[in-house]
């Protein structure tokens, strides 16, 4: 019986691997996988070396044989099926571990790439300098070079003062970071180097207070020299990175008013001031925050109320709530698909169309996590990519374009598990990924992924161009 055959027409968004002309409908067997479709696509591209090719039909990627595809989608062999290659996606290398006295909660980099370099023109950032900064448990605040050294070094604890635990920590430029945590505070720290880039220095300037709970995260935005902070006292925070935009501080919040004799500590010798505003819709523990990266009056946050409200920052007004089934940890945005991430208790990650055009909370679900979605970052090379940081001991890395459609609706896969290098050759598996949970994670363009765990270390795996890189 001879095979079915079909006629595709391949194309790329990408010049670099595009065909120099174009060959038109190519007939070939509807038995053909994703393996014989790259080896015929290498071969009209007269490849030296064989590329990997994924393939995507109508913005989704082939995962069974053309045959399988066309039944499963009522199309017709008859039909001239466009075929769009894309690198295939590279598995990111572990490259490194930092260890630390206690869990790790939070990191971000500074490299020429990242929004912290950018945002200033480079100006003040070397090439080949790349930095690491980790938010302890032990509510020490370290900054780390790619050799594992550890170049500058702060307490966020007064002395005499209890320990207070990090919570998120940011660059907001070259020589600035914005810390917060258990103690309800967001600092503002100058970050110094030494002329040989060997040794640095972390002073605190300032010091914002307006919250009356743990602050869970912070999010910042060089341009406007302003952050925003999720609270567990339900509000989202909205300030200036410089003392002399900021109100005073509320006198009720500030250490000398509320200091215990238990706990007496030395005042602060650093500006304090209070908040631009404090947005109050949500009715449990906000979680984490951000600014929308093409529009930074725009700001969404999660929170243990199942939600994902949308504010606008100019009026400080609620314009939006989306409610899911469970409690949401984290967010991030993917403005080129409008969406948004959201990650939490259910053990997905749920995008979520924010417009008012949308007729429905879940655009797509991702599934494959064990545990609770503790983070959540975008990929800097596609607009189709993100990882999450999970309680099951995993960072996973998705394409949005590998998906299928069950009875819920469109469903994605990871295309790639991260394991903790700690907990390697391990004879039995921790259970629930107990002692390598992932707190934190940031996705740099120059460095990679870069985790925060349980396990007491920063974790770095190359995932730069897993997914080829944008479209021109």
């Amino acid at each position: 019986m001879a095979e079915s055959q079909i006629r595709i027409q391949l194309s790329t968004r990408y010049p670099d691997i595009s065909l120099r002309e174009n060959p038109g409908p190519i007939v070939v067997n509807t038995s053909l996988r994703r393996y014989a479709l790259s080896t015929l696509v290498n071969t009209l591209l007269e490849s030296e070396k064989p590329v990997p090719f994924e393939f995507l039909i109508n913005g989704t990627f082939l995962r069974t044989s053309l045959d399988e595809y066309l039944t499963a989608n009522g199309i017709s062999s008859e039909t001239t099926l466009a075929v769009e290659y894309v690198r295939a996606i590279i598995p990111p290398l572990y490259l490194a571990s930092f260890e630390h006295d206690d869990w790790v909660c939070s990191v971000d980099v500074l490299s020429e790439t990242s929004p912290a370099a950018s945002g200033t023109g480079n100006a003040a950032f070397k090439p080949g300098q790349e930095r690491i900064i980790s938010g302890c448990y032990d509510g020490v605040l370290r900054v780390w070079n790619m050799s594992s050294e550890i170049i500058a070094i702060a307490s966020t604890s007064r002395e005499g003062g209890p320990i207070s635990a990090l919570k998120s920590v940011k660059f907001l430029s070259p020589t600035q970071i914005a810390t917060c945590g258990m103690d309800r505070v967001i600092r503002m720290w100058d970050y110094t180097e030494d002329a040989e880039n060997l040794t640095a220095s972390l002073t605190p300037r300032l010091e914002l207070y307006g919250h009356r709970n743990v602050i869970a995260s912070v999010a910042v935005h060089q341009p406007s020299s302003r952050i925003l902070s999720a609270s567990w006292d339900h509000t989202v925070g909205i300030w200036s990175s410089k003392a002399s935009d900021a109100p005073p501080a509320p006198g009720e919040l500030l250490p000398s008013h509320r200091g215990s004799k238990r706990h007496k500590s030395e005042p602060s010798i650093n500006p304090q001031r209070g908040p631009l505003a404090i947005l109050r819709s949500h009715t449990a523990a906000v979680t984490d925050t951000i600014f929308t990266p093409n529009d930074h009056t725009v700001a969404y946050s999660v929170s243990q109320d199942h939600t994902l409200k949308t504010w606008d920052i100019p009026t400080s007004t609620c314009v939006d709530t989306r409610s899911t089934t469970a409690v949401l940890n984290a967010t991030v945005s993917m403005p080129a698909l409008n969406l948004v991430a959201v990650g939490g208790t259910a053990r997905n990650v749920t995008l979520i169309d924010p417009r008012d055009s949308a007729t429905s909370v879940s655009a797509m679900t991702l599934r494959g996590h064990k545990g609770w979605v503790w983070s959540l970052a975008s990929d800097p090379d596609s607009a189709y990519g993100l990882v999450s940081g999970s309680a099951d001991g995993t960072c996973r890395v998705w394409d949005v374009r590998s998906s299928t459609t069950d009875k819920s609706g469109k469903v994605g896969t990871s295309v790639y598990s991260i394991e903790r290098e700690s907990a390697k050759g391990e004879t039995l598996r921790r259970e629930g990924g107990d002692g390598v949970q992932v707190f934190g994670v940031c996705w740099d363009q120059k460095v990679g992924i870069v985790s925060a765990s349980e396990d007491k270390r920063v974790q770095i795996n190359r995932g730069q161009g897993i997914f080829g890189g944008n479209p021109v």
